[in-house]
Formats: structure tokens, C-alpha cells, sequence
């Protein structure tokens, strides 16, 4: 069923050209698994490049999952979508796929529409959720979690090194009534002359907070373990990461899995031209693996 939030989810892909580089030869039969689905972004550009190729599209939003539907419906029966956290996802019997995709990111609808509560400039609750259906809010966990509990929260997932002031002064003015309160009073943290810029001094925060809302470690680090058991042989993990925390995981993963054969030893990131086009893909990171 098509909503006013479905309507007008638009995410754009990063790396596309770099995925498509990545699964160009992918074992037969061709059947990827798109654990991140958002908009369908990157599943239609590989539905298109090949012509007898099939997808499962997996998304924990359920705002993602009718939007990728929308996008898909060309494709007719060449996909299905399930609402599914990646972390939880098993396989058919005997289902093996030629290629994996997860693409970490956030996407642009999750930022911008404020209701959802990730965005730092719009007004909107303190939640935080990728499933706003589940799960404990972002206002749960500040009000739950102790200063030293919060500081180590944002030294580890945000990696920010005021972490320890930052939670003092979140602890002393919580509870929060919306993002932009919360975002002014991690500003605070800053001296002024930090506070104002091209990078919002709240981000790290932010990041935490999402993160551990969402428990993205922990579901990153049982889809590294996992999928490789998921693929053919030669089939193709790749996985798009956009902070260090996530990009460190991918790469030790890749490193050490004896099941992986690494395609890049170092991470693709976007050209000039797509960084001026899209902003968000500046600190994107492609990593690939074959299952051997």
C-alpha cells in the first residue's frame, strides 16, 4: 500500500558504479540478497544490468520495504521484499546467493522527515529507531544510562573525544522534549569557536545514539559471521560502511574469514564528481569479498 511517507522516499545510492564494477561477474544462477534495501536504489541499477538475475531485498523500515516495492514493481516477479533486521535473516533450505549487499548507511528519508527523530536540524522526538514498530527510543536510553555509561557510549560509537563532557551535561539537562534540544545541548560541550562548523558538533552524538539504538554493532558483527555461509562459491560480499567503527569491523572480518578471499585491499570511495553531487557519499566505503 503506497503512503504519503512511501510516496516520496527518495534516497540517492552511493558507489553505484562501484557495485555494479563489484557483482559484474557473479556465479550462476544470479540471485543477490540486498540486506539494507531503503529505496531500491542500488537492487534496480543491478536488476537492470542483469537481465535474468533475481533479488531478495531484506529492509528492518518499514517505510523502506513499501518504497522499495514501488521501485521494484517494473521488475515484476524478479524480487520480493521481506521486513527483516539482517541481523535475524535466515536463508531458505539450501538457498545460497551469488552475491550480498549491505549498504550501513542512513538513508535521506530517515534524516530528513523529522518524525523520525535522526535529524539534527528539524524539530522532532528523540527516537532514533530504523524499526519505529520495536525497540527502546533514543530518550529511553539517555534517560536509562548512567554519565559514565553515556560517555563511553559516545567515546565507542561516535568517537568523540569530549565524550566525558558531553554526558555530563546531557545527564544534568535530560530529559529531552525534541532532536534540536538535544542537539543544542551537545553543542554546548564545544567552545564556540567549534560549534558552527561544516560538521554539525553534535554528529558523533547522534551516531551513538542511532547506533546503539539500534544495536548496529552487534547486528554488523552476525552478518560478517553469517553470510559467507549464505553465498556460492565466487559469489560476492560487499558491504558500504560510513564511519571508521563500521569500516574497521568490514575490514578485519574480510582479513581474517577463511571463507572470504579479499577483492579490495583498500576501500573504493566515490569519485569528485559524485561528492559534489552527493555530499553524504564523502565518507562512504566499498568493501569486497569472495567467498572461496
Amino acid at each position: 500500500m503506497t503512503t504519503s511517507r512511501t510516496k516520496f522516499y527518495c534516497h540517492q545510492p552511493v558507489l553505484t558504479q562501484q557495485v555494479l564494477a563489484g557483482f559484474a561477474a557473479m556465479p550462476q544462477p544470479e540471485h543477490w540478497l540486498d540486506c539494507t534495501i531503503g529505496g531500491a536504489g542500488h537492487s534496480s541499477l543491478l536488476l537492470a544490468a542483469h537481465p535474468h538475475g533475481r533479488l531478495t531485498g531484506l529492509d528492518q523500515d518499514p517505510d523502506a520495504c513499501q518504497a522499495a516495492a514501488l521501485a521494484l514493481a517494473p521488475f515484476q516477479d524478479r524480487w520480493r521484499v521481506s521486513h527483516c533486521n539482517f541481523a535475524h535473516y535466515q536463508p531458505p533450505p539450501r538457498q545460497r546467493f551469488s552475491g550480498v549487499l549491505a549498504d550501513l548507511g542512513v538513508s535521506s528519508p530517515q534524516l530528513e522527515r523529522a518524525e523520525r527523530g535522526f535529524s539534527l536540524r528539524h524539530a522532532g522526538p528523540v527516537d532514533m529507531r530504523m524499526n519505529p514498530e520495536v525497540g527502546e527510543t533514543a530518550a529511553q536510553l539517555l534517560e536509562r544510562l548512567s554519565e559514565t555509561e553515556l560517555a563511553a557510549l559516545i567515546r565507542t560509537h561516535g568517537e568523540d573525544r569530549r565524550a566525558r563532557s558531553i554526558a555530563r551535561r546531557l545527564v544534568a539537562r535530560r530529559p529531552f522534549a525534541s532532536t534540536t534540544e538535544l542537539a543544542a545541548a551537545i553543542a554546548g560541550a564545544y567552545p564556540p569557536r567549534q560549534r558552527y562548523g561544516r560538521v554539525h558538533p553534535a554528529t558523533r552524538t547522534f551516531q551513538a545514539l542511532r547506533m546503539a539504538v539500534n544495536q548496529e554493532p552487534e547486528a554488523l558483527s552476525a552478518l560478517l559471521q553469517r553470510a559467507p555461509d549464505w553465498l556460492l562459491p565466487g559469489g560476492v560480499f560487499a558491504v558500504i560502511s560510513f564511519h571508521s567503527l563500521e569500516d574497521r569491523m568490514v575490514k578485519q572480518a574480510f582479513l581474517k574469514d577463511s571463507r572470504l578471499e579479499r577483492l579490495t585491499r583498500k576501500p573504493l570511495t566515490a569519485e569528485p564528481e559524485e561528492t559534489a553531487n552527493n555530499p553524504r557519499s564523502r565518507s562512504a566505503k566499498l568493501r569486497l569479498a569472495r567467498r572461496v
